[in-house]
């Protein structure tokens, strides 16, 4: 099977957040949109079918979910990632975001601690602050153009009292995949303290050649209070169906997420989205080895000529996911006067650093989940307007 991910998916006038959100977001229509995480290319056949059979029945009413998407889910972590999950630990959930705050309610009482690792996914931000919890910060640490947890700190964090840890893995915005050893420690230092690990893990496809991604729950202990989120949104481009799954061992914690939904009242019994959720795991595998093969050459194309053509800028290389990491500290603007200038200048709408937070300031997050033709656009844009 071949798939073309150089075809030019026409987005405009869809309700696209990515392409008719730029006059709201950036100010103006006319950016080559690189921002929000979502790709441009079309979804694996298998899940348009899927959706085109149940689009054939004509009515669209409440739904259940099938046992079908759970032994699908079941047997692509066991297939991917050698992860075996048992029946009763799924829970299903409306989105990775709804997770990160029923979580946050689930565990914690307001004014309790929970852990975040800056510069990160701002939901993991507002998850905290909205809920009135205290929000501590273990930034990562910045060595030699790679990030790393800084444990020392991590374990002063606990120590304040802090009943949850939100850890994203791999990790949003920089990329790092974390090894056996960095997760182990992170474990040890969960257990010490009685800490739960709200662990996301919804970019755990998108791994590059020469990484290998740790389900955190595969190394789990009886007793260990880990939350795991997944879902093949991102891997397979459907995150607007929305629809996700957490991975709970533990009945009661299991019970406490339960209970947190239902007093939001929120869930996603959408007929689309179940049908796309089980096509994709079941049928995307071929689709997703080819996409991470355009996305290797997309990635190292882009390191290549930033370290060639734009030596301003230093390119956190990831190890996961579709987003760059763009260190942009030399060319010594205001996060403000970045944005503009990216904008106005390069005619490209990216994400500030500054919205991850802490350790994001003078950083742009750059979206390379395109034809690679618009990303050498993009690349030559910056090479002309930066001196």
């Amino acid at each position: 099977m071949t798939f073309n991910f150089d075809l030019a998916v026409k987005r405009e006038h869809t309700n696209s957040v990515k392409f008719d959100g730029r006059l709201q977001y950036f100010g103006t229509a006319d950016v080559s949109p690189l921002w929000v995480a979502d790709m441009d290319f079309a979804v694996p056949d298998c899940i348009t079918q899927a959706l085109q059979q149940r689009l054939n029945h004509p009515v669209f009413g409440y739904s259940l979910y099938p046992e079908s998407l759970y032994q699908a889910t079941i047997d692509w972590f066991a297939r991917r990632h050698g992860w075996h999950i048992e029946r009763d630990w799924i829970l299903m959930a409306p989105g990775v975001v709804p997770s990160l705050f029923a979580a946050v309610l689930a565990f914690t009482k307001e004014g309790e601690g929970v852990i975040v690792q800056s510069p990160v996914y701002f939901p993991f931000f507002s998850a905290v602050t909205t809920n009135h919890r205290t929000l501590i910060n273990n930034q990562l640490r910045e060595v030699d153009g790679r990030y790393e947890i800084d444990f020392d700190h991590l374990e002063e964090c606990a120590k304040q009292g802090a009943r949850l840890l939100m850890l994203c893995t791999p990790h949003n915005p920089v990329g790092r995949v974390w090894s056996v050893e960095e997760l182990t420690k992170v474990l040890a230092i969960a257990r010490r303290y009685d800490l739960t690990i709200l662990s996301d893990d919804i970019h755990c496809d998108l791994v590059y050649p020469d990484n290998n991604h740790t389900m955190l729950g595969r190394l789990a202990q009886p007793g260990d209070k880990i939350v795991t989120t997944i879902a093949p949104n991102k891997t397979f481009n459907i995150p607007g169906l929305g629809l996700s799954a957490l991975v709970i061992p533990d009945k009661s914690q299991r019970d406490a997420m339960r209970l947190a939904f239902e007093k939001l009242h929120v869930g996603n019994h959408n007929p689309f989205s179940i049908v796309a959720y089980e096509a994709a795991y079941r049928g995307g595998d071929v689709w997703l080895d080819a996409l991470m093969k355009y996305l290797t050459i997309t990635r190292d194309f882009v390191a290549g000529f930033i370290a060639q053509e734009i030596p301003q800028i230093k390119l956190v290389k990831p190890e996961a996911t579709y987003l760059l990491w763009l260190d942009c500290r030399e060319l010594g603007l205001s996060d403000a006067a970045l944005r503009d200038f990216f904008i106005r200048e390069c005619k490209l709408g990216l994400s500030p650093g500054i919205v991850f937070g802490d350790g994001g300031s003078g950083f742009m997050r750059m979206n390379i989940g395109t034809r690679l033709g618009l990303i050498k656009e993009a690349l030559n844009s910056m090479r002309i307007h930066i001196k």
